[in-house]
């Protein structure tokens, strides 16, 4: 099956490298045009490396590739005009708006809550959670003015599904997405916008695939690697992996933005080798 989501344009954040790219592309390989932001550097002291302009710029040739079209900017979440502009400029440019993938997000940890800094909590918050809300806001006006419905997919984690330890800012903002993705399901739903989240595990992605992730899980050497790490990663999961690709994400956002699910709204959808199970 091929172009399954043939003439609509979708609106991606987080859009520079890791999954976010790899969403743009999955998008545009079914046929969708393509409006991309991410913030490209840093917005927080972590030893997860920024995004850069040069990866946005590698994720537009990817799309071009393609033979579909794209619209950039450079733009933070946090920041609603800035959002709101990028999505004005993109959809003036492509003309339509049908989907919605909201999916910049930060990552860290190691503090149990109580001697988490009030700083490193609020930030992941205005990021992971107020972000996704500013995202959203700036887009449903483009899908409500279409008049043909939309699909709203929202990045959550197994974190909004289940707690872990050491990373409760994750954990909180990552459960109140799905907070918003339900009420946004509930708002929107008799103009047939549906609103979904999806909840990856371990992705292989910069954002797990680093330094600060390996010491993390591995404690116990000096310089781990993603080798050393990946016996403790797999038993997260029921499944015999110790983490997932970017596409595997990229194929449910996919599946709930095409009219395959056009009943499907309110879900929350695991992509998490089993891990919501243990």
């Amino acid at each position: 099956m091929t172009g399954r989501v043939e003439g609509k344009v979708a609106f991606v954040t987080g859009a520079a490298r890791g999954q976010g790219r790899s969403h743009a592309v999955r998008l545009a390989q079914e046929g969708a045009d393509i409006i991309a932001i991410d913030v490209c550097k840093a917005v927080t002291d972590s030893a997860i490396p920024p995004s850069t302009p040069a990866d946005l710029a590698e994720t537009v040739a990817l799309v071009e590739a393609l033979d579909r079209r794209i619209y950039t900017a450079e733009a933070d979440v946090r920041d609603y005009d800035a959002v709101k502009a990028a999505v004005d400029a993109g959809v003036e440019q492509l003309g339509r708006l049908d989907i919605v993938v909201a999916n910049a997000g930060i990552g860290n940890g190691g503090e149990p809550l109580d001697k988490t800094a009030e700083d490193e909590f609020q930030i992941m918050i205005d990021v992971n959670l107020t972000g996704v809300w500013k995202s959203v806001k700036a887009a449903v006006p483009h899908i409500r003015a279409g008049g043909r419905g939309g699909s709203i997919i929202l990045t959550s984690s197994v974190g909004g599904l289940k707690a872990y330890p050491h990373c409760g800012q994750y954990i909180a903002a990552k459960h109140g997405v799905v907070g918003l993705m339900r009420t946004f399901a509930v708002e929107l739903g008799n103009e047939m916008i549906r609103c979904n989240s999806v909840h990856p595990t371990h992705v292989n992605t910069p954002m797990v695939m680093n330094q600060g992730t390996f010491d993390m899980f591995r404690p116990d050497l000096e310089n781990p690697t993603a080798e050393d790490m990946a016996p403790i990663a797999q038993m997260f999961h029921t499944l015999p992996i110790p983490w997932v690709e970017a596409v595997d994400i990229s194929n449910a956002v996919l599946f709930l933005a095409s009219d395959e699910a056009r009943y499907i709204t309110g879900l929350t959808m695991p992509v998490d080798a089993g891990s919501c199970l243990k």
